[in-house]
């Protein structure tokens, strides 16, 4: 999909942006040539990454998407424009597995080579003749099961350039090459030769030797890295795989009263749809009628399901688990919190972090520089006198060794499995360039409200006097609160009906602004010793029943501020101010309620520490960050959350206005910290985008989410800690990919070029030195969450 970046200085089209398929690469030097390629035309910036095997590429609006096109195909590539609107999951549904070509190489070249590589490594086993034997069957597996190899490498020399599929066609084709010479010309061919098999190579060798299990054995051990590689590449990018494929393939929409199945791709914002219980909510959008729970661990890795009723909002590819919901559209298509997660993971795994920028550099003069050594290599011994059998082995044992692969795919699989493992827990990576930033952050600035607490005010206590009933009080206080709409009194309400269900009905109910509320609620007295009285809606005489009697009193209650209770001389007794004073001294809410002329309780209403949030700071402390508080609350409220989180209350940074944020932020940084930032609204925006490492909470607006580096879709502060976790994770991976891609070249060219690896072997090794990197990477699939249900 091509898009275009508006200026905002200019309001004119920036540069447009496409993605390319590219095909036909093998190795990370194929990857460097085509960026290059593509770098040089006027106005283009290109990334290509190996391991995904695509091509984001920047380019003004005077060159054609055809253009680029035929720039990858003249270096002797191929390249796929995107098709528009592709299904989610298609990728991997729709193309044919690139690892089963291999495989079919890989198992007929097996066949053939085995017997090869046993009569070369076995004299006992060389029978008459048997290098005839062996020339037979090595030879279909030099021409036909290298054939990639060279068809490679004869693509690139007809473009002046040499990639790791240079090395090994030289060092195959030489060695079949150098055995028939000596098959023919040599002495080698003469009945009853027999061939010792050395690790080590002799000095002394003539043209009797042969090559054929180097030839044969080095091919299949390639092919089986190739295989390996491309089935490891493909299980790194499962998770996104995954995640593309959460999302429903058809929706049924209401349409004209009657329920109409159409695909996902005709729906559109403002439809209503249905879905029933077990089926996926086919987009984002919000409940209008029904209730359920809903299995939102595929998209936040809750593991408990999320209530919804009227008003909620759920999220596109979520199952549901109860009953039968109406939802309005309100995102569709690439809009839709899947889809933006999926493209976040994508564009995480296509790009390239500092420390790759280097490896691509250096395998970029990596194979010329071999091929120097190698040359180098075989003239030396000739002129050392070692006898031409001893010179070639050193230099073939010096191409084959040098395989770049292990240098590109260092990074690539570690940020596939690492970001496609994170999308599973609910952190999604904007870039590899954040995992470097996780390194160094040293200090962590929390939002309060929505990041720490809530974000909604809640209920946390009840204080009564003398011998009152606590839910008498919370009882008689939510009635009359139910008739307001202010914050308090919706968290008074919450609280009452998740205890009590049911709440008593009021008469002359008024709301007096800036005091609270006043009521009446008729409640039914039951004297102990009579039968159940008749129970009636209103009215304060006593009424009669049959066989016994009962009374309904009318209560007149007073719910809000104390001068409310004041205007009717009530006062608070003493045990009620102590507990006022200290709710309020806390940065609470302290709500008054009396009734019959006598105060009888004080509701305390907070915005409550989130359950997981003091974990998560003592788990960050853990990490060697230092948890600083930034909110625009009062320093009381702000000093109480922070000691009920585990906060040092030097750390609190209080009644700050949204616009002096950034000047917080930059204020730590100023003073040699390294600055990461967890927010989750508008207000938070520029002091994410500010800091050194900015994480959003994913419950929170756009604007916070765009501005950071990682989104934390769980709305968790637990989730902030598995980000960090898992970015630095991801980071120790690629340096350690990257470590021993090197060291391996490294440690190994001069044993080659000394004449102490068997070309063989040093073909197993460049084999292994591949699959060792995938496999390293594919351990971050065993990453755990901080929290312990997930998984």
């Amino acid at each position: 999909m091509t898009t275009t970046d508006p200026d905002p200085a200019t309001d004119a089209p920036a540069d447009l942006r496409i993605e390319l398929r590219i095909g036909g690469m093998t190795c990370a030097s194929c990857a460097n040539r085509v960026e290059r390629k593509l770098n040089k035309m006027a106005g283009v910036v290109a990334s290509v990454n190996y391991a995904t095997e695509k091509a984001k590429v920047s380019y003004p609006a005077g060159v054609s998407p055809e253009e680029l096109v035929a720039t990858v195909e003249a270096a002797g590539y191929t390249a796929i424009l995107p098709t528009p609107d592709p299904e989610p999951g298609s990728d991997a549904a729709g193309e044919p597995d690139p690892a089963r070509p291999l495989r079919d190489r890989l198992l007929v070249s097996t066949v053939l080579a085995v017997p090869v590589v046993v009569l070369s490594m076995v004299p006992a086993l060389q029978f008459t003749n048997w290098q005839w034997i062996s020339l037979a069957l090595a030879a279909p597996v030099v021409v036909w099961g290298a054939l990639p190899f060279h068809r490679a490498a004869w693509t690139n020399l007809r473009h002046g350039a040499a990639t790791m599929d240079t090395l090994v066609s030289l060092g195959t084709i030489a060695a079949l090459a150098w055995s028939l010479y000596a098959l023919l010309w040599g002495g080698a061919g003469m009945p009853g030769m027999t061939h010792p098999f050395e690790l080590t190579i002799s000095r002394g060798g003539g043209t009797d030797a042969i090559y054929l299990e180097v030839a044969a054995g080095v091919t299949v051990f390639i092919l089986a890295g190739r295989w390996f590689e491309a089935r490891s590449k493909r299980t790194a990018g499962a998770a996104l795989r995954a995640l593309l494929s959460l999302g429903a393939k058809d929706v049924a929409v209401l349409r004209d009263g009657s329920e109409v199945r159409v695909p996902i791709d005709d729906l559109a914002v403002g439809d209503r749809f249905l879905v029933r219980p077990g089926e996926k909510v086919a987009t984002d959008g919000t409940v209008v009628e029904g209730q359920s729970a809903v299995d939102v661990s595929m998209i936040t890795g809750e593991s408990v399901p999320a209530e919804v009723s009227p008003g909620s909002a759920v999220i596109g590819g979520c199952v549901n688990e109860g009953g039968r919901l109406v939802v309005e559209a309100t995102r569709v298509g690439a809009d839709t919190q899947l889809a933006r997660m999926a493209q976040l993971v994508e564009d995480a795994q296509s790009g390239k972090a500092a420390v790759q920028r280097l490896a691509d550099r250096i395998s970029g003069v990596f194979v010329p520089v071999v091929i120097a050594l190698a040359v180098g290599t075989l003239g030396f011994w000739l002129g050392s006198g070692s006898g031409a059998a001893a010179a070639f082995t050193a230099a073939v044992a010096v191409l084959i060794i040098a395989c770049p692969c292990a240098l590109g795919l260092a990074t690539p699989t570690a940020l596939l499995v690492g970001t496609g493992r994170g999308a599973q827990l609910g952190v999604l990576i904007k870039g590899p360039e954040v995992l470097e930033s996780t390194r160094r952050v040293d200090t962590v600035v929390l939002d309060k409200t929505g990041t720490i607490t809530s974000g909604a005010m809640t209920l946390v206590d009840v204080h009564v006097a003398g011998r009152e009933s606590r839910e008498q009080v919370l009882r008689l206080a939510a009635a009359v609160e139910d008739g307001s709409e202010h914050p308090v009194a919706r968290a008074v309400v919450a609280a009452a009906r998740s205890r009590f269900g049911s709440l008593p009905g009021v008469s002359d109910f008024e709301n007096r602004p800036g005091l609270g509320v006043q009521g009446v609620v008729a409640e039914l007295a039951e004297l102990p010793g009579l039968p159940e009285p008749v129970r009636t809606a209103t009215g304060t005489a006593p009424i009669t029943p049959a066989g016994g009697t009962g009374r309904i009193i009318a209560h007149a209650i007073l719910v809000g501020r104390p001068s409310l209770l004041e205007e009717y001389g009530i006062l608070l007794p003493r045990e009620l101010v102590e507990a006022k004073e200290r709710a309020e001294a806390a940065g609470r809410t302290a709500v008054c309620v009396s009734w019959d002329g006598w105060a009888r309780g004080i509701l305390v209403v907070a915005d409550a520490l989130k359950p997981t949030s003091a974990d998560a700071i003592a788990r960050l402390r853990r990490l060697g960050l230092t948890p600083i508080l930034l909110t625009g609350d009062n320093r009381a409220a702000a000093r109480a959350v922070a000691e009920e989180a585990g906060i040092d209350p030097a750390n609190v940074i209080a009644e700050v206005l949204p616009e002096d944020k950034v000047g917080a932020v930059k204020k730590l940084q100023a003073e040699g910290r390294t600055v990461a930032m967890v927010g989750d609204g508008v207000n938070d925006a520029a002091a994410l985008a500010t800091a050194d490492l900015g994480l959003a909470m994913g419950t929170g607006t756009d604007a916070a989410i765009e501005a950071s580096d990682l989104t934390l879709v769980r709305g968790d502060l637990l989730a902030a800690v598995d980000a960090i976790r898992l970015a630095r994770r991801t980071l120790r991976t690629i340096r350690g990919n990257l470590f021993w891609a090197f060291a391996y070249n490294v440690a190994a060219l001069p044993l080659a070029a000394l004449g102490l690896l068997n070309p063989m072997i040093a073909g197993a090794a460049m084999a292994f030195s591949s699959v060792f990197v995938v496999a390293n990477s594919l351990r971050l699939r065993g990453f755990r969450s901080a929290v312990p249900t997930q998984r």
